[in-house]
């Protein structure tokens, strides 16, 4: 594993956006495995400039994101496809038929998954994956105590992840219970893996996960087993882990 030190959330970012632009111009046609969440906004924020000033190209890349709540139709503001959207399509030249998330509308668990599985198979597996790290070490929406083979599924959000994801709705009832994610052997198979971390509040989870034990109860350390993962992480994210860098 490959570890860079951010100053801050603004350098991690741009560090982050490095790798993956790197990724574009070497590989125009690449398959890019996108995230949501708070910590890649920075990054699309990046790539979206480096687009305007006419540094990059993506209208040869593809891009399949890692999950997507269950329920949530794509022009609800807080669908994954909307954020999507609001962050990163809608502002450079990527081809929307070249873009993929797990089909929330789809009411068949099993049906979303296989369907979605396909997706990733056609476009011939993912280049780079680009995660965020869960407090409690979940990615995607693989939460403690999966099983390390799982592809895409269906997932009962925890009571947790449901808190977490509640000042984006507004009341808690609001919140979907359900989402389909990648599973962590379709996270495993990426060519390379891109972590952020950013926040003193991801402290002691970045240090369980990338220097504790392999575990299903910290899903992100099965991380440590891939053969090509850089982690991009700010100096308070490894504030705990300066023993080993």
């Amino acid at each position: 594993m490959k570890i860079i030190r951010a100053k801050d959330y603004n350098d991690m970012s741009r560090k982050a956006a490095n790798i993956i632009s790197a990724q574009i111009i070497m590989k125009s046609d690449c398959v890019l495995g996108l995230a949501t969440g708070s910590t890649p906004i920075g990054t699309y924020a990046q790539l979206v400039e480096w687009y305007q000033k006419g540094d990059l190209d993506f209208s040869e890349v593809t891009t399949v994101n890692l999950d997507e709540y269950k329920g949530l139709t794509k022009d609800n503001e807080q669908s994954y496809y909307y954020f999507m959207n609001d962050k990163l399509f809608s502002k450079v030249n990527i081809d929307t038929k070249r873009t993929f998330l797990p089909d929330g509308m789809e009411p068949d668990s099993d049906k979303a998954c296989r369907d979605y599985n396909q997706v990733i198979a056609n476009v011939g597996g993912v280049d780079l994956q680009l995660l965020g790290l869960g407090h409690n070490g979940h990615i995607g929406f693989n939460e403690p105590g999966m099983a390390f083979e799982a592809q895409t599924h269906c997932v009962q959000l925890t009571e947790s992840t449901m808190k977490a994801n509640q000042r984006f709705f507004a009341s808690m009832e609001d919140v979907p219970r359900q989402a389909y994610t990648m599973g962590i052997k379709t996270i495993m198979q990426a060519k390379k893996i891109l972590v952020v971390v950013s926040g003193a509040d991801k402290a002691a989870i970045v240090k369980e996960a990338f220097f504790g034990a392999i575990t299903p109860q910290v899903q992100a350390s099965v991380l440590q087993l891939h053969n090509d993962v850089t982690l991009v992480a700010d100096e308070d994210a490894l504030s705990e882990v300066g023993q080993w860098l």
